[in-house]
């Protein structure tokens, strides 16, 4: 049977075999049935407090304007989940239809159909019910209603498609991984502004998002529940013209989409000489970026925790995180009025706790580390070397924050005090930081969401938050004076003084732990190797 004949009953097989895809998937293990209920139930749930909201809504004065911006994050969401959870859907991969005599545009529509099944597009049904009843008023409005959101869903569908056909190479490389592992990022930033916009309707009501709206009301798929709402006000044209921009961005997509297909299906597979072009760029990058480093161990060390930070995808995730929440804590608060020049600290506090556990980022790799430490001189000049490396991100970024909240605030008076406490804090981290990586170190798995390998657990807690407690307690001596200049009588004419005062004192600490710190290394190398080498 040729590949014409049967393109007809291609969708009908196609959504079988993501059906048996899910089932075999849950059968595989106990976890992952109850993973997939969870998160079932989960999404289920908040789609129906959604669709209640949504209803509730209907009548209101700004109704349209938060259904448009809500249909506008959905599709939003459909288009950016394929880069950073492309295994979700392992029917998202059609390379893995490569080698099957099928075309192109049977198999679009195909997928298509079997891209209907599953949680995420019956929580997106559920959420263009909600909106439709929100906005429609009248039996015409319903009827565009019923258009509107299956051209809404088709285009977010035919939207992951498309961005994942399109990046299906990426997808696959260890950078595509990369972008996998920083999901949670992604997350949490999300989850910051989103709570930062409820706060701001929350007290502002929702005409703020008017202008928005106005806009989104002609992109799809916000375009198509726009309609919804044109026809209810009797603008019968207005709303034609929105439907039909939802339509022609659906024939657009899947054009794309057809497209990449067809290229995936006839081209053979290069990734491994197009990943090689960046590599060798990335080599002569980092030749030239050596020269800066000292010579010596320092500079071979610190290169190489430089490289963990650029290519391992643990310790980037690891960073970007931490740079992210550093930042939008006290930015957020700051544009929020409710922030302090004290919240800048923050920025420093969390890029500290990237010295703790410092061995554990080697793995069982670290045998080659060890063979290296010879003596207490060794292990103070790998320690050093280590939290310089982390001086070269750290440094400029805390000012960065410091001086950007201090900006947000109209605060200038307050800088020098406000960085001197964050340079005292960051001397405190890379001192405890220090300390705990030989004191408790843990294993980091390499595969998979966890940071912490079985049993570990416990490790990681006393290192990480026994750390921060310590840090804050020898950071005890500036807080106290800072504060003692603000009560005393004229002492706050005094308070530039802490940012030399807290730069030394955070230097002179963190140069007495690493010394403090590297007898107990040198002497635990065998634990230490032993503690990093089980993830």
């Amino acid at each position: 049977m040729s590949a014409q004949t049967a393109a007809p009953g291609l969708a009908p097989t196609v959504v079988r075999l993501k059906l048996s895809l899910l089932r075999n998937g849950l059968r595989q293990s106990g976890g992952r049935r109850a993973a997939y209920v969870a998160s079932a139930v989960c999404a289920l749930l908040f789609a129906a407090l959604q669709l209640i909201g949504l209803i509730a809504l209907r009548g209101h004065a700004h109704a349209e304007s938060l259904v448009v911006l809500l249909v506008a994050v959905l599709g939003l969401g459909w288009a950016v989940m394929p880069l950073f959870f492309p295994s979700g859907d392992e029917t998202l991969d059609p390379t893995r239809l490569v080698m099957l005599p099928l075309r192109p545009r049977p198999l679009v529509w195909a997928l298509l159909a079997a891209s209907l099944v599953g949680i995420g597009p019956l929580f997106t049904v559920v959420m263009l019910i909600g909106s439709v009843i929100a906005v429609a008023h009248g039996g015409a409005a319903f009827a565009v209603g019923v258009v509107g959101g299956v051209l809404a869903l088709l285009v977010c569908v035919a939207l992951a498609r498309a961005v994942a056909a399109a990046n299906i190479r990426l997808l696959s490389s260890r950078k595509g991984r990369d972008l996998a592992v920083l999901s949670g990022l992604v997350i949490a930033v999300g989850a910051q502004v989103v709570n930062f916009g409820a706060q701001r309707l929350g007290s502002s009501g929702l005409g703020q998002l008017d202008p928005v709206a106005d806009v989104l009301r002609w992109l799809p798929p916000a375009s198509a529940i726009g309609a919804v709402d044109s026809v209810s006000e009797g603008s019968y044209g207005v709303a034609a013209v929105q439907l039909l921009i939802s339509a022609g961005a659906l024939v657009l997509l899947v054009r794309m989409w057809s497209r990449s297909l067809t290229r995936l299906m006839i081209s053979p597979d290069g990734s491994t000489l197009q990943a090689a072009e960046p590599a060798a760029r990335d080599r002569r990058g980092a030749a030239g970026l050596t020269r800066l480093l000292p010579g010596g161990r320092s500079g071979t060390v610190m290169e190489r925790s430089l490289r963990y930070v650029w290519r391992d995808p643990k310790t980037k995730a690891a960073w970007v995180t931490s740079l992210a929440i550093g930042l939008i804590v006290p930015v957020f608060n700051a544009l929020q009025g409710t922030g302090s020049i004290y919240f800048a600290c923050f920025a420093a506090g969390m890029l500290g706790i990237q010295m703790y556990n410092q061995f554990g980022q080697d793995t069982s790799a670290f045998w080659m580390v060890a063979l290296t430490i010879s003596s207490p001189r060794d292990a103070y000049v790998e320690l050093r070397a280590r939290a310089l490396a982390l001086l070269v991100i750290t440094l400029p970024y805390a000012t960065l924050v410091t001086v950007l909240t201090t900006a947000l605030l109209g605060d200038w008076a307050k800088l020098p005090e406000a960085l001197g406490l964050s340079l005292a804090l960051l001397g405190a981290m890379l001192t405890t930081g220090a300390w705990t990586s030989a004191r408790f170190p843990y294993s980091i798995p390499q595969e998979g969401y966890k940071n912490v390998a079985p049993g570990q657990t416990g490790l990681a807690w006393i290192s990480i938050f026994g750390g921060m407690v310590s840090a804050a307690l020898l950071c005890a001596p500036v807080i106290a004076l800072t504060i003692w200049l603000h009560v005393s009588e004229g002492g706050e004419a005094w308070t530039w003084l802490l940012l030399p005062g807290g730069a030394a004192y955070g230097a002179g600490i963190t140069l007495l732990g690493l010394r403090l710190a590297a007898p107990r290394t040198a002497a635990r190398l065998p634990e230490i190797l032993a503690a990093v080498s089980k993830g």
